[in-house]
């Protein structure tokens, strides 16, 4: 027994005396929808970086989970988001019926993402990746962090200065000792109006999302009898257009993806069910009961030509992990409610100012089991996502995504979503990457110098839908913007709602006042002497540039009248007179007063 105890400990000994010790300087665990994007970003903000995931695919929900409809942030496809939609499109371009129009609701075979991802971090400098390849500690190592993972049943170690956990679970935070809250948060703990009287712990349904083919009038592909089958359970599907269920699935080559709603897939847990212990035992229930699904399609409804498609690399042909649109929350250095969403302007705080991303998503609310709260959203406008909350509280040079972030239940439900997932990934890697690359920690995050390095990239911090990245203007109103010294309009049309800069539209004395007053020692004094109208106008702007920055009022009007088309790009001719317009109030003033350069803390609050 001594020797055989002894020869354990040798073999211990030295498979850990052999264990590899990688250093890097960020290291994302995860390779989602944000992981994918923090990764590149990272990488490309020149930093070394890597990419693990335990799983054989890159992408997460959006092709290992077979949720490949994406119909979210498709108005503002800026960024890495836009890259990824950008190839899947050229990809698919030759295909007759392929939807390529720039807003169009974005599909694809999870297979063909899972490989467009795959290549893309393949050609990307300073990036390594490593898939089937499972972490399994944490801890602390000074300001970074030590990682083990698991190689061909080998243990290294990776040294990282930063580490970004985008997960599915909220895995490495866990470790890492994050602590978190779950469920329904209520109304006197956030402040929103559509919380309810009292929290929950409900969450929202998983779901085992289905991709299916039409073999033909002819074809019998009828799987096995699922174990434990009850055909009760998707009784509710009689009452449902199933040939309209399926067009609004369709993608190319007669496929369909299933994620139906209701009695369908949808599959109740709870957070405990999807911890590591539970998690195998839920997952198999939850595959199981998406197998009846399709069973009852063939069986009770009788469509039997229409089987799994050989989509994944899976026994039973569905997806290789579940669709989970919530777990547990972390909490972060701020917490996202939703007046950041609906009122961003007129809060104590202002969030929108430290915007890493944005996001445009319908809130979800999936839940099978009786008595969960629905909530009445009013119209859901586009968002900007604030820095605080991917970073986690009291935890050094630790990020997190996707179900993690520190927001509440009612904006979990559109934050989640993968193509704002993917937007927002972007974000969150120029700031890993902002760490390592200065050597500085989260607690001296600069909020201007990541958001500047997401706007470098093409990415956006304020969800203007009037102003595309192909706008000679899009720079100027991002940084602007995301000051408050102009403020977006939320518009309302029918059950939707959009965020428009309006950059034709007059700008107003009494909205840049205050915020000029504030930043700019000496306007007061400018204010006194001119008594602008109300209608702020080209020479009032001319002469306050020319008061704050010291420069000759004729030079600076001779330059501008020179300049005004050729260089400014502006198409209404230059008059000194008219009111100003916010397209030109703002390119100048970025140019000339440079109020994206007046840091701001975690809260949104100027730094003098």
């Amino acid at each position: 027994m001594i020797k055989k105890l002894l020869t354990l400990l040798f073999v211990l000994l030295s498979a850990a005396a052999y264990a590899d010790t990688i250093k890097t300087d960020v290291l994302v665990v995860g390779g989602g929808a944000s992981g994918v994007a923090a990764a590149i970003q990272s990488a490309r903000s020149n930093v070394k970086t890597m990419l693990i995931e335990q799983g054989p695919w890159l992408g997460g929900a959006m092709t290992a989970g077979g949720v490949c409809i994406l119909e979210a942030n498709r108005n503002l496809p800026n960024g890495f988001y836009g890259e990824f939609r950008e190839r899947i499109r050229n990809f698919y371009k030759v295909r007759l019926g392929y939807d390529t129009t720039f807003n169009a609701v974005l599909n694809f075979e999870p297979s063909v993402g899972a490989s467009i991802l795959k290549k893309l971090t393949d050609t990307v400098k300073n990036l390594t990746v490593k898939l089937n390849t499972p972490f399994t500690t944490i801890k602390k190592d000074g300001t970074g962090w030590e990682v083990t993972i698991t190689v061909n049943g080998k243990t290294d170690v990776i040294k990282a200065k930063a580490v970004v956990d985008a997960t599915e679970y909220a895995d490495v935070a866990t470790k890492a000792g994050a602590i978190f809250n779950t469920g329904f948060d209520s109304r006197k703990e956030t402040g929103e109006a559509q919380a309810p009287t009292d929290p929950t712990n409900q969450i929202q349904d998983i779901s085992w999302v289905a991709i299916l083919k039409d073999y033909g009038r002819t074809a019998d592909k009828t799987i096995v009898r699922p174990d434990n089958y009850e055909p009760s359970q998707y009784a509710c599907l009689k009452r449902i257009d199933i040939k309209k269920m399926l067009k609004a699935g369709a993608l190319i080559d007669n496929k369909y993806m299933m994620n139906w709603n209701d009695c369908a897939n949808q599959y109740s847990v709870t957070s405990d069910d999807l911890s590591p212990e539970n998690r195998a035992e839920t997952f198999r229930k939850a595959r199981l009961h998406t197998l009846g699904l399709i069973y009852y399609l063939q069986t009770e409804l009788g469509y039997k030509n229409i089987g799994l498609a050989d989509e994944f690399p899976t026994k039973d042909k569905l997806p290789l992990i579940p669709y989970v649109r919530e777990n547990k929350r972390a909490y972060g250095e701020v917490r996202m409610v939703l007046d950041d969403i609906y009122t961003p302007y007129t809060r104590g705080s202002r969030l929108y100012r430290t915007a890493i991303g944005i996001g445009d998503a319908i809130p979800g609310q999936h839940y099978i089991i009786p008595g969960a709260p629905k909530i009445k959203y009013p119209p859901f406008p586009p968002y900007s996502v604030p820095l605080g909350s991917i970073v986690v509280k009291d935890a050094v040079n630790l990020f997190v995504t996707e179900k993690a972030m520190s927001v509440t239940h009612l904006v979990n439900g559109s934050i989640t979503n993968p193509a704002v997932q993917m937007a927002l990934g972007q974000g969150v890697g120029a700031s890993a990457a902002w760490c390592a690359f200065f050597g500085k920690t989260t607690r001296e995050l600069d909020v201007r110098k990541i958001q500047d390095e997401v706007l470098i990239y093409g990415g956006a911090v304020m969800p203007f839908s009037d102003i595309p990245k192909s706008d000679p203007a899009y720079r100027a109103v991002q940084q602007v913007g995301s000051t408050g010294m102009l403020q977006g309009f939320r518009t309302v049309t029918g059950t939707t709602a959009q965020m428009l800069f309006k950059p034709d539209t007059t700008v107003y004395t009494a909205e840049v006042k205050p915020f000029l007053n504030e930043i700019y020692t000496r306007s007061f004094l400018w204010f006194n002497k001119t008594q602008p109208g109300d209608n702020f106008t080209v020479g009032n702007l001319l002469s306050y540039i020319s008061e704050m920055s010291l420069t000759d009022p004729e030079t600076l009007e001779r330059i501008m009248r020179t300049n005004w088309k050729t260089k400014y790009n502006f198409t209404v001719a230059f008059d000194t007179r008219r009111p100003v317009t916010r397209r030109e109030f703002v390119v100048l003033a970025n140019k000339y007063l440079n109020p994206f350069s007046r840091k701001v803390d975690l809260a949104g609050k100027m730094i003098n």
